[in-house]
Order: structure tokens, then sequence, then C-alpha cells
């Protein structure tokens, strides 16, 4: 009975520090809301259905609108924005259904996005403006030049979906995998791993604040709504390719991309090497160039703010 005793206790104590060094750090906390959720800046809001949520920092002849990606939101561009304000005028935006802007039953998809897009930048009354698109960010960009090819000057892509070509089998398999119910309950480890996967070398004293962040998330009360827009976003992404539609491009388009980036190409569907689908990216835009950062992943702008403030700039 005392060996059973002492192995139980061992159990424990075993499980009790792999649950430690797993990182639970912020599972017992209080839910974050989405509206008190502290992205560095004041936010400001454009009235309508939806309404939506935006950093606005900064004066100049250019307007630089910042499009987050995936899952994340305008908080994402904390580190770039002060930068990327000293001489422009900086608007990072909250897409419907993400962040603090408005939640609900809306046809989530590229079009809609580049359609809600076009509406802010009209009712803002934005001139000059260099639209600056991460990830899925980046497949909005490139949809709302194809479809309202004057409302822009210039695109920055920054590591964009978008270029990566998936055939239909994939890409079904893809836009199912991922269920709303997996990303509410996903466990603070599972978060912790997901958000470390878009990154080069994930340094937990930098960037911990988005694994508090999205696992306090999961509590607040709009977290459902949040994950339907995510998992419509996912659909819409592949239902909704731009690929075969770079070449009609044509304003000036920077592309910017992580050497080391491990979410594009998809790992499991397309292996390779981000360097060959963003040089393909590249050969089909007419008018494009394209800057790769080493030691970055896909997460750049976070991973490597003063080379990717630099490449923005330099596109500018």
């Amino acid at each position: 009975m005392m060996k059973m005793i002492k192995i139980t206790t061992l159990t424990v104590l075993a499980l009790f520090l792999m649950q430690a060094c797993s990182g639970i750090k912020y599972a017992d906390k209080a839910p974050l809301e989405f509206q008190d959720i502290d992205y560095g800046f004041s936010v400001e809001y454009l009235k309508g259905d939806p309404t939506i949520a935006y950093i606005d920092e900064g004066k100049g002849d250019k307007t630089i609108l910042l499009v987050h990606g995936l899952a994340s939101n305008a908080g994402f561009w904390r580190y770039n924005i002060k930068e990327l304000s000293k001489n422009n005028r900086v608007i990072a935006v909250d897409l419907p259904g993400y962040g603090k802007s408005d939640k609900g039953d809306y046809p989530y998809g590229m079009d809609y996005y580049a359609g809600q897009i076009k509406q802010f930048i009209e009712k803002l009354s934005l001139e000059n403006v260099t639209l600056v698109g991460h990830s899925m960010g980046g497949q909005i960009g490139i949809t709302l030049a194809l479809n309202y090819p004057n409302v822009i000057d210039e695109l920055i892509l920054a590591a964009p979906a978008g270029i990566e070509k998936f055939d239909r089998g994939a890409g079904d398999w893809l836009a199912n995998a991922l269920t709303m119910e997996g990303t509410i309950k996903a466990t603070e480890p599972q978060v912790r791993a997901n958000l470390t996967m878009n990154f080069y070398r994930w340094d937990s004293s930098k960037w911990d604040w988005m694994v508090e962040e999205r696992v306090r998330m999961a509590k607040a009360d709009d977290m459902k709504e949040f994950s339907y827009a995510v998992h419509q976003s996912i659909k819409a992404m592949i239902a909704e390719p731009t690929t075969d539609f770079l070449s009609e491009l044509r304003l000036p388009v920077t592309i910017i991309y992580g050497k080391q980036d491990g979410l594009i190409p998809n790992r499991y569907l397309n292996p390779g090497f981000a360097a060959d689908v963003f040089k393909f990216g590249q050969e089909q835009i007419p008018n494009s160039r394209l800057i790769e950062l080493d030691k970055t992943g896909h997460m750049l702008m976070i991973e490597s703010p003063d080379v990717f403030n630099k490449a923005v700039l330099s596109a500018l």
C-alpha cells in the first residue's frame, strides 16, 4: 500500500510539473472581453452596420492602411504604428467579426471584406492610400485592388495569402479541417504551440501577451461570434482564390516575407519553401518587387519590426 501511495504521489507530482512546464499561466485568469483588449493605442469607431473599430495615428500626405490577418486584430501592428506614423497617417482596422468591431451574421468573405475596406476609405475620405495586408489581409488587399482598381494607390503584401495555390480537394480538406468548437476549446499549450509556428524563434518574454489574450478571449461573451468569423474567413480564402488573377493587378505591389515562414506554403498540402511561393507571386504581378527578411517567420511585422518597418517605408 505504501509503495502504491508513493507511486500515486509521484504521478501527481509529474503531472503537475508537466502542466507547469507546458506553460499554464492564464487559464485561470478572468475572461478578457474583446472591447477590453489593450492595443497600446486609442481606438476610434466608424459607426455603421457593421461598426468598425480602428487605430488612427500620425499625419502626412500618405495614408498607410494596415489590415490584419486571420484570427488577429489591429493590436498586432503595435510594433509598427509608432515608426510608420512619424511622417504618415497610419490607420489599423479591426475587420468585421474581429477585435473590437461588430460581430454577427455577416457574409464574411474576401469580396465582403474588400467592400468593407472600400467603404471605410470612402467614408473617412482617405487619399493616397497604401494598403499593407498581412496574411489573410494580403488576400483581402489583392481582392480590393482587383475589384476596385482606383481605391488604393499601392499594395504592400506581408506574408500574404492568396498567392499559394491549392487544388480543389486540398482546399476543401483545409476548409473543413478546423472547427469552431476546436478554436473555442483550444488549451493554453495548444494556443502557445499554434502561435509558436508563426515565428522563426519564439520569445515568450516578448510575445506571451498573444497567448494571454487568446486564452482569456476564449471566455469572452462574443467568442462564439469571433470563432464563426474566423472559420467563415478560412472557407472564403479557399473559395475566393486570387492566385490566377495576380497578373491583372495594375498598381505597384511590394511583397515582404519571412524566409523561415512556417505557414506559407502549407506544410501538409504544399510542402516547400516560402521563397518559391512569393517568387512565383512576384513573377505574376507586373509592377512588383520582392523583399525577403532572414531569420523571420510568418509574423514578420512582430518578429522583425525594425526591418519590416524599413521595408514598408522604402516601398513608399
